[in-house]
């Protein structure tokens, strides 16, 4: 397993590596005062895009054209954004989405690069909109939410980039289906990890501390 890390680049290790420390750094300006809320969200924010890159070096599956199954590496910024918001949680969704771009890039232009990376990766923060529901399946819901919008963008980029691959068959079903195989074993993943009571009461706990 460890062996995977090897395919991380240098350039990538180092991000995270600035992200470990950034958070760190912040979360010892904002310890103990609670009017510093912004650090200590950016701090959290930080850590939790670091704790998902590094759970994204473990590949359990590789995918031929692209997406692979990690241990739940998007859970981190899922949870950050429920606890803490849309827009911290889109910002955090982009990083990770950056960190990705440095660590297995596969560019065609500009506007499938936004697409496959900032943009997918950023939906990841519609499960803030999961909040407001009883804690009990809000959580899981905002998992299945938040995965689902990071599909819809991997679906059009299949059709729109990548439509080639799809031979004779429909593309929009191609790309359902290829982008669908993968995203539902990351989403089954996640929401085991979900399910575990002790790992929903941490998770609280360090969102309201």
């Amino acid at each position: 397993m460890f062996a995977k890390f090897a395919e991380i680049s240098d350039a990538a290790w180092g991000a995270v590596a600035a992200l470990v420390l950034l958070g760190a750094g912040l979360i010892v300006l904002a310890r103990g005062q609670r009017r510093l809320r912004s650090p200590r969200t950016l701090a959290i924010g930080a850590l939790c895009v670091a704790l998902a890159f590094v759970l994204s070096g473990v590949r359990l599956f590789r995918m031929p054209q692209g997406g692979s199954v990690t241990p739940a590496s998007m859970l981190p910024i899922l949870a950050f954004a429920y606890y803490f918001g849309l827009a911290p949680g889109l910002l955090a969704g982009v990083a990770y989405g950056l960190l990705q771009l440095l660590q297995d890039f596969w560019i065609l232009n500009a506007w499938q690069t936004l697409l496959d990376y900032p943009i997918a990766f950023g939906l990841l923060a519609l499960a803030a909109l999961c909040r407001s529901m009883p804690e009990g399946y809000g959580f899981m819901a905002g998992v299945a939410v938040g995965i689902a919008g990071r599909f819809v963008a991997a679906v059009l980029s299949g059709v729109v980039f990548f439509s080639e691959y799809a031979g004779a068959s429909n593309p929009w079903i191609y790309s359902m289906a290829y982008n669908g195989s993968y995203l539902a074993a990351e989403a089954l993943i996640c929401a085991a990890v979900v399910a575990i009571p002790a790992v929903r009461v941490t998770l609280r706990r360090v969102a309201a501390a």
